[in-house]
């Protein structure tokens, strides 16, 4: 009988490894994630476990935007059963359910995760706390802005001068913009933009905006009688300042999907896929958008 060849303790170690790392738990993952972020659960914060059981054995990570309907049905098809989201869950920032628990359509999306085994864990306040900020970091890749951002706010761009207008047709295109709301002179030259994802508040959108050094805001939403209101004040009183509104989604679902891309510097042997939900409005009118 042959003898067995020693196996070395190196391999041994790698293997193990692996298998632990394949065998992770939802709440193994989301600490190591944040561990590797650098960063910690703040006070209140809403990053935490909105359906599922953390104990949950992870065989696959989806990361996205919002956790909508189809993205949770590619998920399932995926194999992939830890959804990290961005955005919330069940209609409400702090994804309080308290509204929801005589819902129909509360009650079937619930009904699916837990039919399918599901852990859905947002991901907002650690991945916009990441240095450098994780969302900010995929829309400027996305956008090809690298090379014109501030060195020392990523936040703030110096871009080659174009209008407004065609400043919004190459990000609706960049972005893939079904809908883009211009607030401003289309015809006004710019060359300073700022970015103000997602639902980042007037305060925010008008401190920018106030800036000498920001002539375009490009941003995700805003009531109509707050930071719209103004820039359209602005502009009829000959101010150099104009807004780009992408939608809230749209304007950080590539943060997302770079999110994908750092897990799998952190977990080498776990599938992980970046699921795009896409733009919830169509533009009435075109056959195209229905």
């Amino acid at each position: 009988m042959p003898l067995l060849r020693p196996v070395s303790l190196a391999l041994f170690v790698l293997t193990l490894s692996a298998q632990a790392q394949q065998s992770l738990t939802a709440e193994q993952v989301i600490a190591k994630m944040r561990e590797a972020a650098g960063v910690t659960a703040v006070p209140n914060t809403v990053d935490t476990i909105k359906a599922g059981d953390p104990a949950t054995v992870v065989t696959g990570i989806a990361t996205v935007i919002a956790p909508s309907m189809d993205v949770l049905r590619k998920a399932v098809a995926a194999h992939e059963n830890l959804i990290i989201t961005h955005e919330p869950t069940f209609y409400n920032h702090q994804d309080a359910d308290t509204l929801f628990k005589n819902d129909p359509v509360y009650a079937e999306k619930m009904a699916y995760i837990r039919e399918h085994g599901l852990v859905i864990f947002r991901w907002h306040d650690g991945w916009h706390a990441r240095k450098p900020d994780g969302i900010a970091e995929g829309w400027t890749k996305k956008a090809g802005w690298k090379q014109f951002q501030n060195a020392d706010n990523q936040y703030l761009y110096t871009i080659p001068t174009t209008t407004v207008k065609a400043l919004a047709q190459q990000l609706q295109a960049s972005m893939g913009n079904r809908i883009v709301r211009v607030v401003g002179d289309p015809n006004m030259k710019v060359s300073k933009a700022a970015y103000a994802p997602g639902a980042s508040g007037e305060a925010r959108q008008i401190q920018a905006l106030e800036r000498e050094d920001v002539e375009v805001l490009i941003a995700g939403e805003i009531p109509e009688w707050e930071t719209i209101s103004y820039v359209w004040d602005a502009q009829q009183q000959g101010r150099h300042k104009a807004m780009i509104l992408l939608g809230h989604y749209t304007s950080e679902e590539p943060g997302m999907d770079n999110c994908a891309t750092w897990l799998k510097t952190v977990f080498h042997d776990t599938k992980i896929d970046f699921i795009p939900a896409g733009e919830p409005y169509w533009l009435s009118g075109n056959a195209r958008n229905r």
